[in-house]
């Protein structure tokens, strides 16, 4: 289902030939690395506009990766953008000896600005079980088009959305088909054919990145595993910035010991309502707990024993829906509110609440979310490096609202027609942590159930699944209640090259030494009977 450049006469169905120039056959598993180095890659390879590329170095080295030693041929590239003002996309191809005729993209995450690990594994991936490189994939990833301010935080440098084109192949996904094109292009050169498979997995702005592939290029991949996908990327914007305004009000914030306080009695209230009492929240929809309860005495802060009337109302923010008062042309008209769970454990402040109130300039030290905001607010809104990002209301934008109208079109990667890649062929697999600080999980399931509604279950169900794993957060930050671990891999492999879907999978928790059942949405595992740590104890239940 691959969609084939014109470099190479198309034998047939996801087949091409090989590459007569490079001198390998059609079965070669060693890549000629020698002749990598240098290429030129014509604008012509791939299907977005861009000057074309060159291959900057290609090195063979032997690296260890997971339990063994990996030998690849590591080749580093850059695309060249239209705009001679924008960054070229930086890129790296891992080209392993004994190819096993597979292919992975890995998406990035935040404002992304670095190559990911192409030794890594994929979102929520197993411990026990060699990641793709070491699975002999030939992987690869880019930095989206554009570099990393040095000084600026991981994946928090939004300095390059000042220039449109960097700007579109960030949000709007176009780095991702020039990176996919020119990759393939130097697989066929290094080893004589294309890919049996091609795969993309990603998490946080990764897996939106596996939605925005599905929804633009349904035949550029044969299957995706998107985790904790942030798809309405501005819509979750806009709920940050009023949330960054909430939390700003004066005695509005609940410092670590609050945010303590709330988690645990959040956990003490709905932990055992799965039946068994585990630190783990399986079912989140059905926890029904009122801040409220923890009211101080008058409403005045008097402790870190009960919140004040100002924190109840940013920590009901939080947990609300957040809804705007007019149109934008993506179309959205809310973001759904993170659940109690969500922020309010100490174990990952950083992704939730911060650790301090945000403020202008933002701190370092506030909720990961925040500081997005801030950097969305100086470099994609007003292109303002220097504007206060507190002043601009998500409720009433004023001036704003035409240019938010256009970055929503590109932004919320929001068709939730995947009738043509599923047409295709390709597999999908979304996956969610019930606890996630940063990207909702209510947000994912809206957008599935957008698909389901769409295409209907049964032809929904023919192509995905979707899981919300209880107690995990996000990309299993920190010490999370579940770090989850699942083999979405072989499942993917299964199902996309066998025919088989997933059943009955089993999701480990790496730190607590226990299994859960992997429910499809909208199950969740309630205690049966048995050993709480066995995921045969618990039964997937609506």
């Amino acid at each position: 289902m691959l969609l084939l450049t014109s470099a190479f006469p198309v034998l047939g169905a996801g087949r091409v030939a090989a590459d007569p120039s490079s001198g390998a056959g059609p079965s070669a598993t060693v890549p000629r690395c020698e002749e990598l180095d240098g290429k030129r890659i014509p604008a012509s390879a791939m299907s977005l506009p861009t000057t074309g590329g060159r291959v900057e170095s290609a090195v063979v080295r032997s690296s260890p990766v997971g339990a063994g030693t990996i030998t690849y041929c590591q080749v580093d590239a850059d695309l060249f953008p239209v705009d001679p003002s924008a960054p070229p996309i930086r890129m790296r191809v891992d080209l392993p000896y004994d190819w096993n005729r597979k292919a992975m993209m890995f998406g990035g995450g935040g404002y992304d600005g670095t190559v990911p690990d192409l030794a890594g594994n994929v979102p929520f991936g197993p411990t026990d079980r060699p990641v793709p490189l070491a699975r002999h994939y030939a992987t690869f990833a880019s930095d989206s088009g554009h570099r990393q301010i040095p000084t600026a935080p991981p994946s928090l440098d939004g300095s390059f959305g000042l220039n449109d084109e960097a700007l579109n192949n960030f949000a709007a996904g176009d780095a991702l088909k020039k990176t996919r094109d020119a990759s393939l292009f130097l697989i066929r050169h290094a080893y004589g054919t294309n890919p049996a498979e091609v795969y993309f997995s990603g998490g946080s702005t990764g897996g939106r990145e596996g939605l925005v592939v599905a929804q633009r290029w349904p035949e550029a991949f044969d299957g995706v595993i998107s985790a904790f996908p942030a798809w309405n990327n501005l819509s979750e914007g806009l709920d940050l910035g009023y949330l960054a305004q909430v939390l700003s009000r004066p005695g509005a914030f609940p410092g670590p010991e609050k945010q303590t306080l709330l988690y645990d009695r959040v956990i003490g209230a709905c932990d055992g309502l799965d039946g068994v009492e585990d630190h783990v929240v399986s079912n989140p929809s059905g926890c029904r707990f009122d801040p409220h309860t923890l009211r101080c005495p008058g409403g005045a802060d008097t402790g870190p024993h009960c919140l004040s009337d100002p924190q109840i109302g940013a920590v009901t923010a939080m947990s609300s829906e957040f809804r705007w008062p007019y149109r934008i042309a993506g179309g959205e008209t809310h973001y759904p509110g993170f659940p109690f769970l969500s922020g309010a454990d100490m174990r990952t402040p950083f992704l939730g609440f911060g650790t301090t109130a945000p403020a202008d300039p933002m701190p370092p030290t506030s909720g990961y979310g925040l500081q997005y905001w801030d950097q969305w607010v100086k470099y994609f809104l007003t292109r303002d490096p220097h504007h206060n990002a507190l002043d601009v209301d998500p409720r009433h934008p004023g001036k704003w609202l035409d240019r938010i109208s256009h970055l929503s079109t590109i932004e919320d990667r929001n068709d939730a027609d995947l009738g043509p890649f599923a047409r295709a062929g390709g597999k999908l697999i979304l996956l969610h942590g019930a606890a996630d600080e940063l990207v909702s999980p209510s947000s994912t399931s809206e957008y599935y159930e957008r698909v389901r509604d769409l295409l209907g279950p049964r032809s929904t169900h023919a192509f995905l699944r979707y899981y919300v794993v209880p107690g995990a957060n996000h990309a299993n930050f920190g010490t999370p209640a579940f770090a989850a671990a699942w083999d979405s891999l072989s499942a993917l492999e299964d199902w996309a090259e066998q025919g088989r879907a997933p059943t009955n999978a089993i999701v480990s928790d790496t730190l607590h030494h226990r299994t859960r059942p992997l429910c499809a949405y909208p199950d969740w595992p309630r205690y049966r009977t048995g050993a709480p740590d066995d995921a045969a104890g618990f039964v997937c239940t609506h």
